[in-house]
């Protein structure tokens, strides 16, 4: 099938950064075949969409999501007192794992699946955890995922704050369980939207044995690991405490340092934690929103990340968003970055996807992955490449999304979901939700399940 973008402005926010006036995409299949002003003449489209007034951008990539978190919005619990990191996980974050079962997951998955392209987030990088229902969670996890469309990558995190060392070796399990089952759909020859890597929840709550298995599921698989890091004090004072060493060094000696692990927040770590996180050419997902409101603060050496990228530790999918915040919060801080720099770091994600999936991401190019949005934006003022950003955090949001491709496939157009009966997900996901609630509410906060296996 091939789609025809008419007369659109297309916007490169991957290096080179470059902006295209009165240009046509011509999408084949699931790649772009070409750009240009005036390319489309050469095709007979089999949908042609008209573009004048509006921009064509690449499809933004959540670095880092929770899609457990889909159904608790404005939840309902009880809950004592949250003064730091670890008492806001146990009295929230950790009642609301354990009491995930499979409906609500799947309906989780849905729901931010939907969020995500209605913001224009093509791709959600998510970390699972699920302690009363791991086996098969990845599967549904993906499930939900595929049938909205949206690219993922998801791993299960690894813990023994529930049940020890059978918690671990079923969550190692499942990330290995789930890697099979993409890599056989692959070998059939199917179209596979959501891939694997390995996790871990965090370095306090893996032990020695549980680093060796989780390195050896990496090696197995040939996927990365995708885990917290230094979110508080707490996850390094414990690295010191117990092992005397940095949390990278104990990473590190591992082997689990490598260019395809995804690390995540990293407010503190150190210099040389950084610099070793560098050369092993490691990614890094900063979450501001999520930081902010779990008030952990900020790493004010953010810029010496090299691969940093941008997530949002499941506030949602809506990088527009996750950019402007990321920003304010930076001049807060008084921190030496700009606009450019945050743009650069949400699409730098890009290159992280294509260590997981064939093809190239992130620009609107002949021989890339047709993962795009139509945004409407009328600019004020000029845009040319110099100030992208700051059309980026000043002006453009989610609101402007139009319509979006994944995988060449469309999507979301005018603002509607095609093929989706999206009041009836809603519907079914609060019934879901009310059910999931009630369950969080009944659960201790002391690190107890409260449920029997």
């Amino acid at each position: 099938m091939i789609t025809v973008i008419k007369n659109a402005r297309v916007l490169q926010t991957k290096s080179p950064v470059e902006v295209i006036e009165k240009a046509d995409v011509v999408i084949e299949g699931d790649t772009i075949r070409e750009v240009g002003p005036g390319a489309g003449s050469k095709y007979k489209a089999d949908k042609e969409i008209d573009g004048a007034g509006r921009t064509v951008i690449p499809g933004f990539v959540c670095g880092h999501h929770h899609y457990y978190s889909g159904l608790s919005r404005a939840m309902l619990i009880s809950a004592g007192p949250q003064t730091d990191l670890i008492q806001t996980l146990k009295e929230w974050w950790w009642r609301l794992d354990r009491a995930l079962d499979e409906e609500s997951l799947y309906y989780s998955s849905l729901i931010c699946s939907l969020d995500a392209i209605r913001n224009g987030t093509t791709t959600c990088i998510d970390h699972h955890e699920s302690p009363n229902y791991i086996n098969g969670s990845l599967s549904t996890i993906s499930r939900g995922m595929e049938e909205i469309g949206v690219r993922g990558i998801v791993a299960y995190g690894i813990t023994d704050r529930n049940y020890g060392m059978k918690e671990i070796r079923d969550g190692v399990a499942e990330g290995i369980r789930f890697t099979k089952e993409v890599d056989e759909r692959k070998k059939r020859g199917e179209n596979v939207l959501c891939e694997a890597m390995v996790g871990g929840h965090a370095p306090f709550t893996i032990p020695e044995e549980g680093m060796e298995m989780l390195a050896d599921s990496a090696r197995e698989t040939g996927r990365g690991m995708h885990l917290h890091v230094a979110e508080g004090e707490y996850d390094e004072v414990w690295s010191h405490h117990f092992y005397n060493m940095d949390i990278m060094d104990r990473l590190d000696r591992h082997g689990l340092l490598t260019d395809k692990t995804l690390l995540v927040h990293g407010i503190y770590l150190n210099e040389h934690e950084i610099d070793l996180m560098n050369d092993r050419g490691c990614y890094i997902a900063h979450n501001p929103r999520s930081n902010m409101n779990n008030q952990v603060g900020i790493n004010r050496n953010l810029p010496r990340m090299k691969r940093l990228i941008m997530g949002t530790d499941g506030c949602g999918s809506n990088m527009f968003e996750e950019c402007k915040i990321a920003f304010f919060k930076n001049r807060d801080a008084k921190m030496p970055y700009w606009p450019g720099d945050y743009l650069a770091a949400v699409t730098r994600a890009n290159d992280f996807v294509e260590k997981y999936f064939d093809g190239k991401f992130g620009r609107v190019e002949a021989g890339y992955k047709a993962d795009l949005d139509i945004i409407s934006y009328k600019n004020p003022t000029p845009l040319v490449a110099e100030n992208m950003g700051g059309h980026f955090v000043w002006g453009m949001s989610s609101n402007c999304v139009d319509s979006v491709f994944v995988n060449g496939r469309l999507l979301y157009e005018d603002h509607k979901f095609l093929g989706i009966d999206e009041d009836e997900i809603y519907a079914r996901a609060r019934d879901a939700a009310e059910k999931l609630w009630r369950r969080t509410d009944a659960l201790p906060a002391d690190g107890t399940s409260g449920i029997k296996r």
